[in-house]
């Protein structure tokens, strides 16, 4: 550094730049920043130096001798200029100031640094991909992206940093120091950058612009990463799979589905989740906290992400396209169950039985047909449902409310699925298609009894008697056959059925309604069994045969009779009176 002399004094003249100086040691060492000229060299390292002095503060870096100590904190220092620097955190001196703007620093090659922010001089450049900083220690901790260097390790849990800071902020998650706090609201934060970010919560300020689509953020950081979802950039790979992902956060999250991790737990029921973010949702489950809130309807919601779905069922925006039929949703999940409709994946396994399903909802609703699990109870006659939804439809039955109304017909249901299966009626889809006969039906369900007719499979069975059934429908009438049960009343003769198909039929006896009619002779029958009996008059069809004498009938009810003669069996019995009767 040149000794401060009065400008009179100094006599010494540089002949290359007319720079003057009162010594000649000190022009001598100017001389070399014309030459470049080094001639004071480490023992130690060989670094070579232009200035003697700077060689013995050089050497402290091999010593460790730190001479200058401040009186206020007792830290220590090998520069008295960094000393002097480190004082200004004390006594608060900022004596660099902007001649732009008036800002003030502590220390001139912060100044510097903050010209540079108006003149847009970036001169520092990287050698490997050449992008450019406005500070050399910018460009210091950059070249570490390149050499994946990390001098900086955590003392507590070996965990290394590329630079100090990240280290210093780091330590703050094992000691839990915060000393940061809002001023408004007292929250208290680990980083500086983290209370900017949040007193933008408090004013609204949102600084940070997207160059593409302006929409602006309250961080810089958001941004950085809201531009990936332009350029489609992935720059975190996972090393197990070899999935990429747009953040380091979502690849953490994302490792953790190989590794099994749960790291947070649910105070109230232990239940473990591999991100914050679900536990806080999960906890709202308890607590019953709302806080999203619908502008239009008052409508309130556990999760954002669940308002925003919601505000689309008053504008009718459904922005998720699917990319093999174009059918469009409203959410992006609800698409990514549709597409696996094209795929067939079924990612979902059960541990039990090894079915597969589409969905994690599917999947846990069917791991209760293992467990018996009916956690949804309801508060009228206590029933329980093993679906939230199934719930809400029983209820219906109580309220008597029928809210879902088909367009066609004005016919109300009381489920959903009720209307979307009723639809088809008028649109005669049949989208389920039977693999073995190409028979399409209108719901899977009938396409999974149907199938039962080819395996023979008949999983329901009889406790009473072991009879098996294709259809647990089937199984509730046959144990009728046991209690004697018959539910099901004539509201005109107060007669008694096991069946409501069997009640609909009787019905037709006081209603004299016969809505099958013979397509040949145009006779009307109450019943389809009827109908098909009255064809083969027709036809002269004669399916039931007997398996003594080979004899033929139109329908089963005359082949019982003609078994009895040769079985001589005879079931009505008759008083003498009856047959005196019958005589006469």
């Amino acid at each position: 550094m040149d000794h401060q002399t009065p400008t009179e004094e100094r006599t010494l003249k540089c002949s290359l730049c007319s720079k003057k100086y009162a010594q000649s040691g000190d022009l001598r060492a100017h001389l070399r920043t014309h030459t470049g000229g080094k001639p004071f060299e480490c023992t130690v390292c060989s670094k070579k130096f232009a200035k003697n002095c700077h060689l013995r503060v050089h050497l402290r870096t091999h010593t460790g001798d730190k001479p200058f100590e401040c009186t206020v904190c007792r830290e220590k220092f090998s520069q008295d200029s960094s000393l002097r620097r480190h004082l200004r955190t004390h006594t608060g001196d900022k004596p660099f100031e902007c001649t732009v703007c008036s800002q003030k620093f502590a220390q001139g090659s912060d100044l510097r640094a903050h010209l540079r922010t108006h003149t847009g001089d970036k001169p520092f450049e990287c050698t490997v991909c050449s992008k450019k900083f406005s500070k050399d220690s910018n460009l210091r901790v950059h070249l570490r992206t390149h050499t994946r260097d990390k001098p900086f390790e955590c003392t507590v849990c070996s965990k290394k940093f590329a630079t100090s800071g990240n280290l210093r902020v780091h330590l703050r998650t094992h000691t839990g120091d915060k000393p940061f706090e809002c001023t408004v609201c007292s929250q208290k934060f680990a980083q500086g950058s983290d209370l900017r970010a949040h007193l933008r919560t408090h004013t609204g300020d949102k600084p940070f612009e997207c160059t593409v689509c302006s929409k602006k953020f309250s961080k810089d950081s958001n941004l950085r990463v809201h531009l990936r979802t332009h350029t489609r950039d992935k720059p975190f790979e996972c090393t197990v799979c070899s999935k990429k992902f747009a953040t380091s956060g979502n690849l953490r999250v994302h490792l953790r589905t190989h590794t099994g991790d749960k790291p947070f737990e649910c105070t109230v029921c232990s239940e473990k989740f591999s991100q914050d973010s679900s536990l806080r949702r999960h906890l709202r489950t308890h607590t019953g906290d709302k806080p999203f809130e619908c502008t239009v309807c008052s409508q309130k919601f556990a999760q954002g992400s669940d308002l925003r779905a919601h505000l689309r069922t008053h504008t009718g925006d459904k922005p998720f396209e699917c990319t093999v039929c174009s059918k469009k949703f409203s959410k992006d999940s609800i698409l990514r169950v549709h597409l696996r409709t094209h795929t067939r994946d079924k990612p979902f396994e059960c541990t039990v039985c090894s079915k597969k399903f589409a969905t994690s909802g599917n999947l846990r609703v069917h791991l209760r047909t293992h467990t018996g699990d009916k956690p949804f109870e309801c508060t009228v006659c206590s029933q329980k449902f093993a679906q939230g939804s199934d719930l809400r439809a029983h209820l219906r039955t109580h309220t008597g409310d029928k809210p879902f109304e088909c367009t066609v017909c004005s016919k109300k249901f009381s489920k959903d699925s009720n209307l979307r299966v009723h639809l088809r009626t008028h649109t005669r889809d049949k989208p389920f298609e039977c693999t073995v006969c190409s028979k399409k039906f209108a719901t899977s369900g009938n396409l999974r009894v149907h199938l039962r007719t080819h395996t023979g499979d008949k999983p329901f069975e009889c406790t009473v008697c072991s009879k098996k059934f294709a259809t647990s429908g089937n199984l509730r009438v046959h144990l009728r056959t046991h209690t004697g049960d018959k539910p099901f009343e004539c509201t005109v003769c107060s007669q008694k059925f096991s069946q409501d198909s069997n009640l609909r039929l009787h019905l037709r006896t006081h209603t004299g309604d016969k809505p099958f009619e013979c397509t040949v002779c145009s006779k009307k029958f109450p019943a389809t069994s009827n109908l098909r009996a009255h064809l083969r008059t027709h036809t002269g069809d004669k399916p039931f045969e007997c398996t003594v004498c080979s004899k033929k009938f139109v329908d089963s009810s005359n082949l019982r009779v003609h078994l009895r003669t040769h079985t001589g069996d005879k079931p009505f019995e008759f008083s003498v009176q009856q047959e005196i009767c019958l005589k006469l």
